[in-house]
């Protein structure tokens, strides 16, 4: 429920309490002052005047079939005084509006106003009069000579005004004390729900400002609230998120810049000294010449592909570089995979062969080109360390009930156990006196294969060569 909706349900709501409770208090309190202070008391007043309105009704009842002028017949009129004396009434015969007869003197003002307020048209059946409150009726009659005549009947009601007064103070302070107290409860339960959760955030907030975004924002709260714990709670742990990825990124270009500086060192002074040797003279033939030019072109060539593969994986690592994913047919994949590196391996006196093991054709989505940069990682690590003899690479294709597996197998000197674990890390060289390529290119292979939501580890035992082995997701 929205806040406003929620205030204006909640302060509803503490109104019709107070209400329902003062009337509740109110009918207890006069429950318990007519039994504590004279229950037969205001019962016979009660009584009395019941008894007053019902003998100011028969006498009117036998009063209206009567003509005007027995209303003057003296025996009439005391016999009407008798009763309404008794009553502590009072009764008024006009004729054309003057007084005919009268059991007490009233002012003429008074009388206009009781006739005025007695008409047939009139809704109100009580008068005040010098400061008294009358019960009022009256019977209308036709006199021959055409004057209107009038009897007037007055019945005077007591009113215990220290008894309405004393309730009407006893349900005022009643009704405030109430929707204080339904105030006080609104304002708290307001209090829980929206200021103390807005001063949690306002500290969070606080803290954020400072650079503190360890600690996390509690859902708390009512409606627009709780969205807003929310939404800041998002926005805590994506400026989390960006802070990481910027300290990583800072991170990973120090390392980076760390490393170019390290691993190019040795490949440019190589091309320094030998350019500088063909300018000094030291390569006089143009054999010698040449054998300088081409060892100075290899080292360039290393030099920029170390460079291209700390860029890839600077990319990688931040989550950059986009994939192009494809449903592809594993078999058929690696068949040409092979067929691009036969002549390669062939050339180097070395055998690549691929083994299918494939009960049926396996789907597997992929990024075609990423994927190749992988195989093309593994294989050059294994051309690099099998013997040239009788050098053989076999990629070996099998599968589980949910996945592909891919083999790379070669017969090489195989990797120590406790250097097993680092090869997918960056920069680690098995055999740093051979310092071959950026170290870079297992870890490559790791990233790759896990933007592929698959896996990727290693087999190895010295003198009996390594298997790099590829899990994928079959669709």
């Amino acid at each position: 429920m929205h806040l406003t909706k929620r205030f204006f349900t909640m302060n509803a709501l503490a109104v019709l309490l107070s209400v329902g409770l003062t009337v509740l208090a109110v009918i207890i309190f006069v429950a318990a002052y007519t039994k504590v202070f004279g229950r037969e008391a205001e019962t016979k007043e009660f009584q009395k005047a019941f008894e007053v309105r019902a003998a100011i009704s028969e006498i009117k009842r036998e009063a209206q079939p009567l003509k005007f002028e027995q209303l003057l017949d003296t025996k009439f009129q005391q016999e009407l005084a008798n009763r309404i004396n008794a009553l502590d009434a009072s009764a008024i015969i006009l004729k054309n509006r003057e007084v005919v007869y009268a059991t007490q003197n009233f002012n003429r003002i008074d009388i206009e106003r009781s006739l005025m307020l007695s008409d047939n048209e009139a809704t109100r059946d009580e008068v005040e009069l010098a400061g008294k409150t009358y019960m009022i009726t009256r019977v209308d009659y036709k006199v021959p000579a055409g004057d209107p005549g009038v009897l007037l009947l007055l019945a005077p009601i007591k009113l215990k005004t220290n008894v309405f007064m004393v309730l009407g103070i006893f349900t005022v302070s009643v009704f405030t004390v109430v929707f204080l107290l339904t105030n006080f409860w609104v304002s708290y339960r307001f209090s829980r729900g929206i200021i103390s959760p807005i001063s949690r955030l306002k500290a969070a907030a606080n803290k954020i400002s400072e650079g503190d975004l360890s600690q996390g924002i509690a859902e708390e709260g009512e409606g627009e609230v709780r969205e807003l714990c929310r939404t800041l709670e998002l926005m805590r742990i994506k400026l989390k998120e960006s802070v990481y990825m910027q300290q990583k990124y800072d991170d990973n270009r120090k390392f980076l810049v760390s490393s170019i500086s390290h691993d190019l060192k040795t490949p440019v002074t190589s091309i320094k000294g030998y350019i500088e040797g063909i300018i000094d003279g030291v390569a006089k033939t143009p054999e010698k010449m040449d054998e300088y030019l081409e060892t100075a072109r290899s080292k360039a060539i290393l030099v920029n592909a170390m460079i291209d593969d700390l860029l890839l994986y600077s990319k990688l690592d931040l989550n950059q570089l986009p994939y192009h994913f494809e449903k592809s047919d594993l078999a058929s994949y690696f068949e040409d995979c092979v067929a691009d590196h036969k002549y390669e391996y062939e050339k180097a006196n070395l055998s690549l062969s691929l083994i299918n093991e494939l009960n049926e054709p396996v789907k597997v989505l992929i990024d075609r080109e990423r994927l190749k940069r992988v195989i093309q990682n593994i294989l050059d690590n294994a051309m690099t360390y099998v013997e040239k003899a009788d050098g053989k690479i076999e990629i070996i294709l099998r599968e589980t009930r949910t996945s592909a597996i891919i083999e790379i197998k070669d017969n090489g000197k195989g990797i120590p156990e406790n250097k097993l674990p680092h090869i997918f890390e960056r920069f680690y060289q098995v055999d740093p006196s051979r310092k071959i390529g950026s170290g870079l290119g297992l870890a490559i292979a790791k990233q790759i294969i896990e933007g592929h939501e698959g896996k990727i580890w290693a087999k190895s035992a010295v003198g009996e060569g390594t298997q790099i082995m590829i899990s994928l997701k079959k669709f």
